[in-house]
């Protein structure tokens, strides 16, 4: 290699570090001062941020722990209630007046009543036994959470014209506990006697969270629990009132068009399990009005009384579990 390729080669090498080394300063020293006026104005802001609005920040942050907290308190309080469900609570559910003392009694007498129809009408005594077991522990238990379920679709129905109420009552300038006053007045039942006794526990001193616990305790629904939430959480930290609970009206009324909805979808299927789980027993009972003597053996002998039992619990089994197939949760 001659002198002058190496001089070519060495002039090459010199003017590509050059270029290199100008390139770094202008592209590594742009990033670096970038980062640090980046780093300036993060200190300028956070020093305007504490100067100015570090107060705002602080009482947002102290706002949101406090209804987390709330939320936090809701939820612990109303997970110690649906553990311990007594017969008293269900039958104050249910909005009867009566003794967990009269419900045992009756409940005893329904049994002996039903075995003893049983026994006298020729039925054999295992038959007779179950009958009044089942009237007894079953029938009555089953009539309660009848009552329960009808009164608390009763509730739902009214309880978003009573959030109404509240709402209008707001914005017209009267307190809560005024609006919650007419509520107890001019509310249809269930939710009239649920409110009265939630404005004579104020009265006595209990407190609106307290006495809305006692609400929830008894109408244990989704509804009444957004209710108590927006409650308690705008007496501990403010806000526009009117405003949550116009917007907690309107879930409400959505989710009773769903509810609605769902029931007129599910129609025909339960339709279906009502036709289907009838025929059975209608079936028995024609064949026993045209031919007596056939299915006379079922009633007069041991193992045609088994028989019935057995198919009766089938039945049993086979309706529920078409009710679950049927019933929609959401």
């Amino acid at each position: 290699m001659d002198q002058a390729t190496v001089t070519i080669f060495g002039i090459a090498l010199l003017a590509a570090l050059c270029i290199g080394a100008v390139g770094f300063v202008f592209v590594g020293g742009q990033s670096q001062s970038q980062k640090r006026v980046a780093r300036v104005t993060r200190a300028g802001n956070a020093r305007l941020q504490t100067a100015t609005g570090g107060a705002e920040v602080d009482n947002s942050e102290k706002r949101r722990k406090q209804m987390q907290d709330t939320l936090k308190g809701l939820e612990e309080k109303q997970k110690e209630q649906k553990r311990r469900i007594s017969l008293a609570t269900r039958i104050e559910r249910a909005g009867l007046e009566t003794t967990t003392r009269s419900f045992y009694i009756f409940s005893a007498l329904s049994g002996l009543v039903v075995a003893f129809v049983l026994m006298v009408t020729g039925f054999s005594p295992l038959v007779a036994l179950l009958g009044g077991f089942a009237a007894g522990f079953g029938l009555p238990r089953w009539v309660l959470s009848y009552l329960i379920k009808r009164r608390q679709k009763a509730f739902t129905e009214e309880f978003a014209n009573s959030i109404d109420i509240i709402v209008r009552g707001v914005k017209s300038g009267l307190p809560v506990n005024d609006c919650l006053k007419i509520i107890a007045v001019e509310a249809p039942e269930p939710v009239r006697t649920e409110f009265q006794g939630l404005v004579e526990g104020q009265r006595v001193g209990v407190t609106l969270e307290q006495g809305l616990l006692k609400i929830y305790e008894r109408m244990p629904l989704p509804e009444v629990n957004f209710f108590q939430i927006v409650l308690s959480i705008q007496q501990k930290t403010g806000g526009n009132l009117s405003e949550a609970l116009g917007n907690l009206s309107r879930v409400l009324r959505e989710r009773k068009k769903m509810r609605n909805k769902i029931q007129a979808m599910s129609q025909e299927a339960k339709a279906s399990a009502a036709i289907i789980g009838s025929l059975p027993p209608g079936v028995m009972i024609l064949i026993y009005l045209t031919s007596p003597d056939y299915m006379n053996l079922l009633f007069t002998t041991t193992v045609g009384n088994m028989i019935i039992v057995g198919s009766l619990m089938w039945m049993t089994i086979g309706i529920l579990v078409m009710k679950k197939m049927i019933d929609f949760k959401f």
